[in-house]
Formats: structure tokens, C-alpha cells, sequence
């Protein structure tokens, strides 16, 4: 009997803990509140889920909230999540399966897992594309950078924010970092719909 107790007690602390990142819904939405407006994303479960799913768990945790954009090229990319207002590195869970052959591309409004070389070394970072950056499309002979997702409100804001001053930051070591900080102020999972 005390087996049963203990392993009840022990589901019972596991859904208390979980997070809800709507698993049953293919096209969840989420907003991100930025410092320059709001952007709105529309994700596709249904061609990444492991991205989606990834992608959300930092969502609901919190962990995107007061993050910014470090790294932004016009007619390119606009980068972030992963570092926190005094440009320190967040922690990151473990990297997760590239999902970049999901049919979907890296055109101007899409949403993306940033990566190291290694293909499939994606954590929390993302980015929006900013042009039709078809060179980061998997090919025959290479891995892509997996498009999870499309903005379906906030383009202009996306489009400001690619247009910020950046320079050569001297604590990072990296260039391309606005002068004037681009902050995620709040991730927020929207309502199913």
C-alpha cells in the first residue's frame, strides 16, 4: 500500500509541475512583447514539432522574458534569447534534433532556431529572418537552420527593429549588437484559439 501512495504522490508532484505548452494544438501563438512593440508568431507543430515544442518550453518557463536581441544585420537576421539585459549568457537545456528539412524556409517573417555548426546544437536561441535568406535552407550536401514558425503581427515592428545602430561590442567580443539595447520584455503563450 505504501508503494501505491508513494508513486500517486509522486505523479501528483509531477503534474503539478508541469507546463503547459498546448500539445494539442498545431498552431499555437505566442506574443512577444519587445521594447520597440509587439510581435505575434504563429508556430507550426505540425512540421516542427520538436522546434515548437522547444521553443515553448522556454516560452511558459519564462526564460525569454527580459532577454534582448544581440545580434541584428539588416537584410538578414534579427537574433536573440539568448542572453539577459546585462549580456550574459541564459542557461540552456539540452540542444535538441535539427529540424531543418520540414518543408519550410527561411523567408522574410519567418521564426528560426539559431545554431552553432554542428547541426543539431540548437538551444534557446532564435531569429528572424529579415530577407529571403534561402542560403540557410538545408541542401543536398548540408544541414539548414530549422523555420519553426511565421510572424503574423508586428512586421513592422520586426522591420524597425532590423533598421537599429549596432557596432562591435567589446564585452561580447561580437559584432552586429544594437547600441541601443532591443529588449524582449515578455514571451507569452496566447490562448488556444
Amino acid at each position: 500500500m505504501k508503494w501505491i501512495l508513494a508513486l500517486w504522490l509522486a505523479a501528483s508532484a509531477f503534474v503539478a509541475n508541469a507546463i503547459d505548452i498546448q500539445p494539442d494544438t498545431l498552431y499555437p501563438r505566442v506574443e512577444l512583447d519587445t521594447s520597440m512593440g509587439k510581435i505575434v508568431v504563429e508556430l507550426d507543430r505540425t512540421r516542427a514539432p520538436i522546434t515548437v515544442d522547444n521553443f515553448l518550453t522556454y516560452v511558459v518557463k519564462g526564460e525569454y522574458d527580459n532577454t534582448i536581441f544581440h545580434r541584428i544585420i539588416p537584410d538578414f537576421v534579427v537574433q536573440g534569447g539568448g542572453l539577459d539585459l546585462k549580456l550574459e549568457e541564459k542557461k540552456e537545456d539540452k540542444p535538441i534534433v535539427n529540424e531543418s528539412g520540414n518543408g519550410l524556409t527561411n523567408a522574410f517573417g519567418t521564426i528560426a532556431m539559431a545554431r552553432e555548426n554542428e547541426p543539431h546544437s540548437a538551444t534557446r536561441q532564435f531569429y528572424f529572418n529579415v530577407a529571403d535568406n534561402t542560403k540557410l535552407d538545408p541542401s543536398k550536401r548540408r544541414w539548414g537552420y530549422a523555420v519553426f514558425g511565421e510572424v503574423v503581427e508586428g512586421a513592422e515592428v520586426l522591420q524597425a527593429m532590423a533598421q537599429v545602430p549596432t557596432e562591435d561590442n567589446a564585452k561580447l567580443g561580437w559584432p552586429d549588437v544594437p547600441v541601443t539595447p532591443v529588449v524582449l520584455k515578455r514571451a507569452t503563450l496566447l490562448p488556444r484559439p
